[in-house]
C-alpha cells in the first residue's frame, strides 16, 4: 500500500456485503477498497455512515461516491500499475487515493477550490507522492501532461467532451457517467483505438454535473440531488 493504513473491519465488510456480491472481482481493487479508510475523508456526523451503501454529502453540492460504483469505476479502468491516469474531479480525494493505490502517477482536476486543497492536505498527510493536483475546468483535462493511458470521469456530462477524448492514449480507457444531469446518466465505458473510439453502456447511475469554469464564472449553480463524487 502506498497510504498508511491500519486494518480496517468497516471496509472489509463495506466490501463483503457491497462490492463482492454484485460482481466486482478484480483482487487489485478489492484490496485497496479494504484498505483505503473511507472515513477520513467525510466528516462530522459523516463520519458514522462512510460505510454505507450510498453517497454522501462533502458540501459545496458534491458528494462521495457509493462504495460499489468507486469499485466498478475503478474496476472498469483495468489498472495494472504502470498507468498515467487522468481524474476529473477530485472531490473529497477517496477516488483519488484508489486510483493512487492501483496506478504509476493520478493527475487530478477540481473546479471547486476547497474540495482541491483539502483533499492535497490529506492525501499527502496519507502519505501519496504519485498524486498531481490541478483546481480547474474539468472538461478541458490536462493537456500539459497528455496522453494518458486511463481517464475517470467522477462528474455527468452530457457528451464526452472533445478534449478528454483526445487526451486519452492510444488503446487506453475512459469511464464517464453520461446523460442530463437532471436525470438518470449511463456510466460508459471509452476505447481509444487509433482515431477511432469504442463505447460501450454500462450502467445507470447518477452523478452530480461536471460544471465547467464558464458557469461557475458567472455564478451559475447546477442544482441536483445528491448523488455521486
Amino acid at each position: 500500500m502506498k497510504g498508511k493504513f491500519l486494518k480496517n473491519e468497516r471496509a472489509h465488510m463495506m466490501v463483503k456485503s457491497q462490492i463482492l456480491t454484485r460482481g466486482v472481482t478484480d483482487p487489485r481493487v478489492l484490496e485497496v477498497m479494504r484498505a483505503v479508510p473511507r472515513h477520513l475523508f467525510v466528516s462530522g456526523k459523516n463520519r458514522d455512515v462512510a460505510y454505507g451503501d450510498y453517497p454522501i454529502s462533502i458540501g459545496h453540492d458534491q458528494t462521495i461516491s457509493q462504495p460499489y460504483i468507486v469499485s466498478y469505476m475503478t474496476q472498469a479502468l483495468a489498472l495494472r500499475g504502470t498507468e498515467k491516469v487522468l481524474e476529473i474531479g477530485t472531490g473529497s480525494g477517496y477516488q483519488t487515493a484508489i486510483l493512487a493505490e492501483l496506478a504509476r502517477q493520478v493527475y487530478t482536476v477540481e473546479i471547486v477550490e476547497p474540495l482541491s486543497v483539502y483533499a492535497r492536505r490529506l492525501l499527502e498527510a496519507l502519505g501519496y507522492d504519485n498524486i498531481a493536483f490541478r483546481c480547474g475546468d474539468g472538461s478541458e483535462g490536462w493537456d500539459e501532461f497528455a496522453p494518458y493511458d486511463c481517464i475517470m470521469v467522477t462528474a455527468a456530462a452530457p457528451s464526452i467532451p472533445v478534449a478528454l477524448k483526445r487526451q486519452l492514449a492510444d488503446n487506453g480507457i475512459m469511464v464517464i457517467p453520461v446523460g442530463d444531469y437532471r436525470q438518470y446518466q449511463e456510466l460508459t465505458v471509452v476505447r481509444r483505438l487509433g482515431n477511432k473510439y469504442q463505447i460501450e453502456e454500462k450502467l445507470g447511475c447518477r452523478f452530480v454535473p461536471l460544471v465547467q469554469a464558464e458557469k461557475a464564472k458567472e455564478g451559475e449553480r447546477w442544482k441536483n440531488r445528491p448523488s455521486s463524487r
